[in-house]
Formats: C-alpha cells, structure tokens, sequence
C-alpha cells in the first residue's frame, strides 16, 4: 500500500465512525485535528485516533489501553487482540459514555 491508498482507506475508516457517532445519537463530541480524531465524553473521558503514516497504521487509545490496526483483509485489524477497528470504537464508546448505545 502506498501512502495515497493508506490516506483513502484511513479517511474512509474515519467517515464511518463519524457517521455512526452522529446516526447514533449518543453524547459523543468528535474533532478532527491534522491526523487525530478526539471523541470526548460528557465525564470528560477521551479516546484518541490516529494515523500513523510511517507504519501505515490506525492507532486508537482509550481507557481500556492502546491498540495499534493494520489494514488486512479489507478491515482494520488489531495486531495485538484481532478486533476489528470499528467493532473496538463501539465498544469503547459505550464504556466511556458508561451507557449503552444504540448503534444504527
């Protein structure tokens, strides 16, 4: 892959979680800075998401740890625990919005 392909692929991944956090309805405020995306919580808790060019992979950070996607089989995969990147970010949501979510 090159970094052309890597930059489509990550804002397409992006998209897709801003769109499920603003089809969802939760209390979820999303920014998007240079190559990170901060969700913030109403407890004021943060999960972080980054591109990481030079490795051309998908880091996310949140309270349950750190994770690091590489893009295989046509998804984001977790190199350490196999999640898929978008699976992780619902999951995450719900443990920092301490609520469940109704995920459309």
């Amino acid at each position: 892959m090159n970094d052309t392909e890597f930059h489509q692929l990550v804002d397409l991944q992006m998209t897709q979680i801003e769109e499920a956090i603003d089809n969802s309805e939760a209390d979820i405020d999303y920014e998007v800075s240079g190559n990170v995306m901060t969700l913030e919580f109403e407890n004021r808790s943060q999960i972080i998401i980054n591109r990481q060019e030079p490795m051309h992979e998908i880091w996310l950070a949140s309270k349950s740890g750190g994770y690091h996607f590489k893009f295989t089989n046509d998804d984001w995969v977790c190199s350490k625990t196999g999640a898929i990147l978008f699976d992780l970010v619902k999951t995450e949501c719900e443990k920092h919005a301490e609520e469940s979510i109704d995920w459309q």
